[in-house]
């Protein structure tokens, strides 16, 4: 079963230079960041872990009927193994990614002799793709070898060189028309002939949504482009859909580099203060189409910029505030997105903080993974 966690969302401007270090949280202008004690005290990373559990607070800009947005009660254990009482489940962090490669793979060691059939398939995968497709975008093209020269050797392989352009040929034909169901390996791929050995393929970058000026849509999708390339002995036949082309294998194609997910851009950021508006409002919580109706609805993301964000989930500090019998206690997440070191240097104020009051801060992902996967001629 799974479960719920009430979020709240924090997005430093890139305006804020420094974190507040007087005041309480009814002084933050609008915009602001700051963390703050049990007694709505700003704090230092020297000062922070002497509290009982501290807040996360931002200002807002429209202060009416509602005070800073804050988050609940976080109580940290920054020595591990200590006995802390902490209300902590879970911290991480995530660094912002801007880079995103897209999947190559090459096509080599082709083991065709004249007048043999083969048959290249792809399937390509995304979120996009396989809602319109079963089991992925899956086409194949089927290319006949040239036929012997009179008393040749039919054990010999054919030229590589020939066979490969016209492999590319037959993968940028495109049935005639405009018809947009006339979607073609073109729509996904570009291929090359790279030396005359090495057939290369590489999925193109997926074609961004619209950004339209209705706050209500959501546009943006964690989304990424990906494939399984086989080429093999016969002509294509109908069970491609559902079948493990690895029979017959008459050449190696090898993942020379993975697509990746990009991470801490301003559009998914963008789209989690949509995705989390009705938990940061104090009232007016539904977005509408009509930008006035829309009051309560800020937005500290500055397009382009690359955050680096921090998960914080934990429960109830206040154990009473569970009813008995409760079967799935909810708990609570602050994400607190932050511009990278690159792009604001509020970066290097902010971590030694969550540091100092949760401990050693884990990182586990990585801007472009590059892997290699085969699947390999008999």
């Amino acid at each position: 079963m799974s479960d719920f966690s009430l979020t709240t969302l924090f997005v430093v401007p890139v305006g804020q230079t420094a974190l507040p270090s007087s005041g309480s949280t009814q002084d933050l202008t609008a915009g602001t960041v700051g963390f703050f004690n049990s007694s709505y005290a700003t704090v230092t990373a020297g000062t922070i872990a002497a509290s009982p559990y501290f807040y996360v607070a931002q200002g807002r800009e429209n202060t009416y009927l509602q005070g800073s947005k804050r988050s609940d009660k976080i109580k940290g254990c920054p020595t591990a193994g200590a006995a802390c009482n902490s209300n902590v489940t879970e911290w991480y962090k995530v660094t912002g990614c801007s880079d995103v490669s897209n999947q190559i793979t090459d096509v080599t060691d082709f083991k065709v002799q004249c007048g043999e059939i083969l048959t290249l398939t792809l399937r390509a995968h995304s979120s996009y793709i396989d809602t319109l497709y079963f089991n992925g975008f899956t086409r194949s093209v089927t290319v006949n070898a040239p036929c012997c020269e009179c008393g040749g050797d039919v054990c010999t392989d054919v030229d590589v060189n020939a066979l490969i352009n016209s492999i590319i040929v037959k993968l940028n034909q495109s049935a005639p028309g405009d018809n947009p169901d006339n979607v073609s390996f073109k729509s996904f791929f570009t291929f090359e002939n790279v030396g005359g050995t090495i057939l290369r393929i590489q999925g193109k970058p997926l074609t961004k949504y619209g950004q339209p000026c209705d706050v209500a849509a959501f546009p943006w999708e964690y989304d990424r482009m990906y494939f399984s390339t086989f080429v093999y002995d016969g002509p294509a036949t109908t069970a491609d859909f559902i079948v493990a082309d690895a029979c017959n294998i008459v050449a190696k194609a090898t993942v020379t580099q993975t697509s990746n997910y990009p991470s801490g851009t301003a559009d998914e950021f963008k789209q989690l203060e949509k995705n989390f508006y009705s938990y940061q409002a104090g009232y007016l919580k539904s977005l509408y189409r009509m930008g006035g109706y829309n009051e309560n609805f800020e937005s500290h993301v500055t397009a382009g910029t690359i955050y680096d964000s921090y998960y914080i989930r934990f429960n109830e500090l206040d154990k009473s505030a569970y009813q008995w019998g409760d079967y799935i206690h909810q708990d609570s997440t602050v994400i607190l997105a932050v511009p990278n070191a690159t792009t604001s240097g509020i970066a290097a104020l902010v971590e030694p903080i969550l540091v100092a009051a949760l401990g050693a801060v884990v990182s586990n992902n990585t801007c472009i993974t590059t892997t290699s996967t085969t699947t390999a001629s008999s």
